[in-house]
Protein backbone atom coordinates (compact mmCIF):
# COMPACT_ATOMS: atom_id res chain seq x y z
CA UNK A 1 0.00 0.00 0.00
CA UNK A 2 1.38 3.51 -0.19
CA UNK A 3 0.55 6.98 1.27
CA UNK A 4 -0.90 10.14 0.10
CA UNK A 5 -2.09 13.58 1.22
CA UNK A 6 -4.61 16.37 0.14
CA UNK A 7 -4.13 19.42 -1.21
CA UNK A 8 -7.54 21.37 -1.76
CA UNK A 9 -7.21 24.62 -4.37
CA UNK A 10 -11.26 25.40 -3.43
CA UNK A 11 -11.71 28.26 -1.26
CA UNK A 12 -15.27 27.75 -1.21
CA UNK A 13 -14.32 24.27 0.78
CA UNK A 14 -12.14 25.95 3.08
CA UNK A 15 -13.00 24.50 6.53
CA UNK A 16 -13.16 21.00 5.17
CA UNK A 17 -11.40 17.61 5.47
CA UNK A 18 -8.12 18.92 3.34
CA UNK A 19 -4.65 19.02 4.93
CA UNK A 20 -3.07 21.37 2.56
CA UNK A 21 -4.34 24.76 1.02
CA UNK A 22 -4.15 27.28 -1.78
CA UNK A 23 -0.69 26.53 -2.76
CA UNK A 24 -0.01 23.27 -5.20
CA UNK A 25 4.06 23.82 -5.43
CA UNK A 26 4.11 23.98 -1.35
CA UNK A 27 1.56 21.22 -1.16
CA UNK A 28 4.18 19.00 -2.54
CA UNK A 29 7.34 19.90 -1.18
CA UNK A 30 5.33 19.42 2.22
CA UNK A 31 3.98 15.96 1.10
CA UNK A 32 7.89 15.11 0.02
CA UNK A 33 9.18 16.23 3.53
CA UNK A 34 6.87 13.98 5.67
CA UNK A 35 7.59 11.18 3.00
CA UNK A 36 4.27 10.43 1.09
CA UNK A 37 4.44 8.81 -1.98
CA UNK A 38 1.37 11.30 -3.30
CA UNK A 39 -0.75 13.97 -3.20
CA UNK A 40 -4.22 13.96 -4.12
CA UNK A 41 -5.38 17.35 -5.78
CA UNK A 42 -8.90 19.14 -4.89
CA UNK A 43 -8.60 22.07 -7.82
CA UNK A 44 -11.61 24.74 -8.78
CA UNK A 45 -11.88 23.36 -12.17
CA UNK A 46 -9.61 22.14 -14.72
CA UNK A 47 -8.07 24.48 -16.06
CA UNK A 48 -6.62 26.31 -12.91
CA UNK A 49 -4.21 23.62 -12.45
CA UNK A 50 -1.27 23.14 -15.21
CA UNK A 51 -0.28 19.79 -16.08
CA UNK A 52 3.09 21.14 -17.17
CA UNK A 53 3.59 22.74 -14.09
CA UNK A 54 1.91 19.66 -11.76
CA UNK A 55 4.58 17.20 -13.75
CA UNK A 56 7.51 19.41 -12.94
CA UNK A 57 6.51 19.24 -9.01
CA UNK A 58 5.51 15.33 -9.37
CA UNK A 59 9.65 14.98 -11.09
CA UNK A 60 10.99 17.56 -8.78
CA UNK A 61 9.58 15.70 -5.74
CA UNK A 62 9.35 12.27 -6.73
CA UNK A 63 6.14 12.04 -5.88
CA UNK A 64 2.91 10.61 -8.14
CA UNK A 65 -1.34 12.16 -8.26
CA UNK A 66 -3.07 9.70 -6.40
CA UNK A 67 -6.39 10.95 -7.50
CA UNK A 68 -7.81 14.04 -8.48
CA UNK A 69 -11.09 15.15 -6.86
CA UNK A 70 -14.21 17.16 -8.76
CA UNK A 71 -16.03 17.97 -5.01
CA UNK A 72 -15.55 21.76 -6.35
CA UNK A 73 -18.44 20.95 -9.25
CA UNK A 74 -21.06 20.75 -5.97
CA UNK A 75 -19.38 23.15 -3.63
CA UNK A 76 -17.98 25.82 -5.88
CA UNK A 77 -20.56 25.72 -9.31
CA UNK A 78 -23.49 23.55 -7.70
CA UNK A 79 -23.42 21.25 -10.78
CA UNK A 80 -25.24 17.42 -9.73
CA UNK A 81 -25.37 14.37 -11.62
CA UNK A 82 -28.58 13.48 -10.69
CA UNK A 83 -29.97 17.40 -10.95
CA UNK A 84 -34.11 17.71 -11.98
CA UNK A 85 -32.08 20.02 -14.78
CA UNK A 86 -30.87 18.30 -17.37
CA UNK A 87 -29.10 20.99 -18.33
CA UNK A 88 -26.90 21.12 -15.32
CA UNK A 89 -26.68 18.00 -15.55
CA UNK A 90 -24.67 18.47 -18.96
CA UNK A 91 -22.68 20.76 -17.50
CA UNK A 92 -21.79 18.90 -14.51
CA UNK A 93 -20.66 16.11 -17.26
CA UNK A 94 -18.55 18.20 -18.98
CA UNK A 95 -16.96 19.83 -15.62
CA UNK A 96 -15.98 16.01 -14.73
CA UNK A 97 -14.86 15.57 -18.21
CA UNK A 98 -12.22 18.30 -17.83
CA UNK A 99 -11.56 16.80 -14.84
CA UNK A 100 -10.77 13.39 -16.16
CA UNK A 101 -8.53 14.86 -18.93
CA UNK A 102 -6.44 16.38 -16.18
CA UNK A 103 -6.40 13.84 -13.69
CA UNK A 104 -5.21 11.45 -17.24
CA UNK A 105 -2.44 13.21 -17.93
CA UNK A 106 -1.21 13.42 -14.27
CA UNK A 107 -1.46 9.26 -14.62
CA UNK A 108 -4.13 9.23 -11.69
CA UNK A 109 -7.78 8.57 -11.70
CA UNK A 110 -10.69 10.84 -10.53
CA UNK A 111 -13.39 11.10 -7.86
CA UNK A 112 -17.09 11.33 -8.26
CA UNK A 113 -18.14 11.89 -4.21
CA UNK A 114 -20.70 15.24 -3.54
CA UNK A 115 -21.34 15.54 -7.41
CA UNK A 116 -23.37 12.61 -7.24
CA UNK A 117 -26.24 14.30 -5.48
CA UNK A 118 -29.28 12.91 -4.31
CA UNK A 119 -32.91 12.21 -4.88
CA UNK A 120 -35.99 14.99 -3.54
CA UNK A 121 -38.74 16.63 -4.64
CA UNK A 122 -39.81 15.48 -7.94
CA UNK A 123 -36.87 13.59 -8.48
CA UNK A 124 -37.54 9.59 -7.52
CA UNK A 125 -34.88 7.53 -6.48
CA UNK A 126 -35.70 5.37 -9.03
CA UNK A 127 -35.06 8.11 -11.58
CA UNK A 128 -31.61 9.28 -9.64
CA UNK A 129 -30.37 6.01 -9.88
CA UNK A 130 -31.00 5.65 -13.61
CA UNK A 131 -29.21 9.20 -14.22
CA UNK A 132 -26.58 8.33 -11.89
CA UNK A 133 -25.91 5.37 -14.22
CA UNK A 134 -26.00 7.27 -17.39
CA UNK A 135 -23.49 9.83 -16.09
CA UNK A 136 -21.28 7.06 -14.46
CA UNK A 137 -20.98 5.09 -17.78
CA UNK A 138 -20.18 8.26 -19.91
CA UNK A 139 -17.71 9.33 -17.46
CA UNK A 140 -15.95 6.00 -16.85
CA UNK A 141 -15.44 5.60 -20.61
CA UNK A 142 -13.66 8.76 -20.83
CA UNK A 143 -11.26 7.50 -17.67
CA UNK A 144 -10.73 4.48 -19.60
CA UNK A 145 -9.60 6.28 -22.61
CA UNK A 146 -7.12 7.50 -20.31
CA UNK A 147 -5.92 4.14 -19.20
CA UNK A 148 -7.85 5.23 -15.73
CA UNK A 149 -10.72 3.98 -13.94
CA UNK A 150 -13.29 6.15 -12.45
CA UNK A 151 -13.40 5.95 -8.46
CA UNK A 152 -16.99 6.66 -6.99
CA UNK A 153 -17.46 7.32 -3.55
CA UNK A 154 -20.56 6.13 -1.33
CA UNK A 155 -21.11 9.38 1.11
CA UNK A 156 -22.90 9.00 5.08
CA UNK A 157 -26.24 9.81 5.26
CA UNK A 158 -26.03 13.43 5.77
CA UNK A 159 -24.21 13.87 2.62
CA UNK A 160 -26.36 11.53 0.25
CA UNK A 161 -29.45 9.34 0.27
CA UNK A 162 -27.95 7.56 -3.27
CA UNK A 163 -25.66 4.91 -1.65
CA UNK A 164 -24.18 5.25 2.20
CA UNK A 165 -23.15 1.78 2.50
CA UNK A 166 -20.44 -0.15 0.26
CA UNK A 167 -22.22 -3.68 -0.49
CA UNK A 168 -25.52 -1.65 -1.97
CA UNK A 169 -22.99 0.38 -4.05
CA UNK A 170 -20.76 -3.12 -5.08
CA UNK A 171 -24.73 -4.15 -6.21
CA UNK A 172 -25.64 -1.31 -8.03
CA UNK A 173 -22.28 -1.02 -10.07
CA UNK A 174 -22.51 -4.37 -10.80
CA UNK A 175 -25.93 -4.43 -12.01
CA UNK A 176 -25.48 -1.42 -14.71
CA UNK A 177 -22.50 -3.20 -15.88
CA UNK A 178 -20.49 -0.33 -15.00
CA UNK A 179 -16.93 -2.23 -15.43
CA UNK A 180 -14.57 0.53 -14.86
CA UNK A 181 -15.86 2.14 -11.85
CA UNK A 182 -14.29 1.78 -8.95
CA UNK A 183 -15.38 2.08 -5.36
CA UNK A 184 -13.37 5.13 -2.86
CA UNK A 185 -14.24 3.79 0.47
CA UNK A 186 -13.98 6.55 3.00
CA UNK A 187 -13.04 5.32 6.34
CA UNK A 188 -14.72 8.39 7.87
CA UNK A 189 -18.32 7.78 6.21
CA UNK A 190 -17.50 3.87 6.50
CA UNK A 191 -17.59 4.66 10.68
CA UNK A 192 -21.02 6.25 10.06
CA UNK A 193 -22.85 4.12 8.30
CA UNK A 194 -20.85 -0.01 7.90
CA UNK A 195 -21.51 -2.28 11.11
CA UNK A 196 -18.25 -3.58 10.30
CA UNK A 197 -15.70 -1.83 8.53
CA UNK A 198 -12.94 -4.86 7.91
CA UNK A 199 -15.63 -6.74 6.80
CA UNK A 200 -17.49 -4.08 4.59
CA UNK A 201 -13.47 -4.18 3.29
CA UNK A 202 -13.65 -8.05 2.68
CA UNK A 203 -16.78 -7.50 0.63
CA UNK A 204 -16.09 -5.00 -1.62
CA UNK A 205 -12.79 -6.93 -2.52
CA UNK A 206 -11.03 -6.33 -5.76
CA UNK A 207 -13.54 -3.42 -6.15
CA UNK A 208 -11.78 -1.20 -3.39
CA UNK A 209 -10.10 1.77 -5.60
CA UNK A 210 -9.21 3.94 -3.35
CA UNK A 211 -9.09 4.13 0.62
CA UNK A 212 -9.51 7.72 2.12
CA UNK A 213 -7.68 7.40 5.82
CA UNK A 214 -9.46 9.20 8.31
CA UNK A 215 -10.51 8.82 11.56
CA UNK A 216 -13.90 8.42 13.16
CA UNK A 217 -13.27 12.36 14.31
CA UNK A 218 -12.53 13.15 10.41
CA UNK A 219 -8.85 13.70 12.40
CA UNK A 220 -5.47 11.96 11.12
CA UNK A 221 -5.21 7.91 12.20
CA UNK A 222 -4.96 7.59 15.60
CA UNK A 223 -6.43 10.72 16.65
CA UNK A 224 -9.90 9.06 16.71
CA UNK A 225 -11.27 5.78 18.22
CA UNK A 226 -11.18 4.40 14.86
CA UNK A 227 -9.20 0.56 14.91
CA UNK A 228 -7.06 0.20 12.19
CA UNK A 229 -5.59 -3.03 12.98
CA UNK A 230 -8.30 -4.91 11.27
CA UNK A 231 -9.05 -3.00 8.69
CA UNK A 232 -5.13 -3.02 7.71
CA UNK A 233 -5.69 -6.75 7.61
CA UNK A 234 -8.65 -6.72 5.77
CA UNK A 235 -7.04 -4.98 3.21
CA UNK A 236 -4.19 -6.94 3.06
CA UNK A 237 -6.35 -10.28 2.77
CA UNK A 238 -7.92 -8.21 -0.19
CA UNK A 239 -4.65 -7.79 -2.37
CA UNK A 240 -5.50 -3.75 -1.71
CA UNK A 241 -2.09 -1.73 -3.49
CA UNK A 242 -3.65 1.27 -4.05
CA UNK A 243 -3.64 4.58 -1.75
CA UNK A 244 -4.55 5.38 1.85
CA UNK A 245 -5.30 9.42 1.63
CA UNK A 246 -5.30 11.68 4.16
CA UNK A 247 -8.76 13.48 3.22
CA UNK A 248 -8.94 14.95 6.84
CA UNK A 249 -8.65 18.13 8.76
CA UNK A 250 -5.82 19.88 9.85
CA UNK A 251 -5.93 19.62 13.06
CA UNK A 252 -4.78 20.81 15.59
CA UNK A 253 -2.15 21.81 12.60
CA UNK A 254 -1.91 20.78 9.06
CA UNK A 255 2.16 19.44 9.86
CA UNK A 256 0.64 17.75 13.02
CA UNK A 257 -2.13 16.14 10.79
CA UNK A 258 0.42 15.06 8.11
CA UNK A 259 3.22 13.99 11.01
CA UNK A 260 0.52 11.53 12.53
CA UNK A 261 -0.97 9.91 9.67
CA UNK A 262 2.88 9.05 8.41
CA UNK A 263 3.42 7.82 11.68
CA UNK A 264 -0.13 5.62 11.53
CA UNK A 265 0.87 4.75 7.64
CA UNK A 266 4.59 3.35 8.62
CA UNK A 267 3.40 1.58 11.60
CA UNK A 268 0.44 -0.37 9.50
CA UNK A 269 2.62 -1.05 6.63
CA UNK A 270 5.66 -2.23 8.76
CA UNK A 271 3.05 -4.26 10.83
CA UNK A 272 2.11 -6.17 7.76
CA UNK A 273 5.67 -7.01 6.39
Amino acid sequence: MKSAITISLVNEARGGPFVYWDDLAAGFAAAARHGFDAVEIFPPAANAVSVGSARELMEKHSLKVAAVGTGAGWVKHKLRLTDPDPAVRAKGREFIYGIINLAGYLGAPTIIGSMQGRWEGVVTRERALDWLAEELKALSERAAAHGQVLLYEPLNRYETNLFNRNADAVEFLTQRGLKNVRLLCDLYHMNIEEQNLAESLRQTGALVGHVHFADSNRRAIGLGHTDIAPIAAALRDIGYAGYLSAEILPLPDAETAASQTMASFRKLTSSSS
